[in-house]
């Protein structure tokens, strides 16, 4: 049954799409979608310096990037099996300045000689924000998410994957790491930090000028300190992560020691 719903919902969407112009990299899109349900089958994860997830059968090409973000990559390389794409993200202040010392992070994406994407990793600073066992939670619960075809969007399930054991970054840890913020909203048991980053895009698209400029917002809890949200758009792509979502409970944790 699961099966024939999969391809079901594959069949219907390649219709949909196939009735658009310029919609091939939405079907690229929703077939790694698919692979997502079966994700040791299809992806690989190592976290070292940087978090890297591995692409074991693509389907997105270069150009499908491109199209989705409007945006592209801050340098081109070519390599010895395709080319490497970095996308680097600069904090600036409320002047759009950049800010310093400078603070960034980069993103990457490695393509092969068929230029489909076999690579795609975070750097060292990006995971003070997402820590990689927190970033790997999140990319297995986009298996069977919840597709918002109007807004192009995945709603992940966290409650169908197993719980992360690791703990949550301490705000001055962050702090010590990204600096200052524009801006803190104070909440009644949560405070929201609020940072701004410039992608260095050589080339936008007319009239998605605004995808460059990323606001980051990270939610601390004030009993513990603790990062617990994670919210911003990278590069046309946003991300939100509710850590909870993915923490064991306190008594899984003591039964588990």
């Amino acid at each position: 049954m699961k099966t024939i719903q999969r391809v079901t919902r594959f069949i219907l969407l390649a219709l949909l799409l196939g009735t658009q112009t310029g919609c091939l990299e939405w079907l690229h899109a929703y077939q790694t979608y698919l692979q997502m349900e079966e994700f040791d089958r299809y992806f690989a994860v190592t976290a070292n310096e940087n978090f890297t997830v591995h692409f074991k059968q693509p389907r997105l090409f270069s150009e499908d990037f491109v199209a989705l973000a409007k945006l592209h990559a801050s340098s081109e390389e070519t390599i010895t099996d395709g080319k490497r794409w970095r996308y680097w993200f600069r904090k600036v202040g409320k002047d759009n300045q950049l800010a310093h010392p400078e603070i960034s992070f980069y993103c990457d994406l490695v393509f092969d000689k068929e230029d489909k994407v076999t690579e795609w990793s975070f750097s060292k600073l990006f995971l003070q924000i997402a820590p990689p066992e927190f970033l790997e939670a999140s990319f297995r619960s986009l298996g069977g998410a919840e597709i918002n075809e109007d807004k192009k969007q995945l709603r992940a399930k966290a409650e169908f994957i197993n719980k992360v054991s690791a703990e949550l970054p301490k705000k001055s840890a962050v702090l010590s790491h990204l600096g200052e913020p524009l801006e803190v909203e104070d909440q009644d048991k949560e405070e929201i930090y609020k940072y701004q980053f410039r992608l260095d895009a050589r080339d936008i698209e007319e009239g998605y000028e605004d995808r460059a400029l990323s606001e980051v917002k990270l939610t601390f809890d004030k009993a513990s300190n603790e990062l617990v949200k994670m919210a911003g758009r990278f590069a046309g792509l946003k991300i939100s992560i509710n850590y909870r979502n993915f923490q064991e409970e306190e008594g899984s944790k003591v039964a588990g020691l």
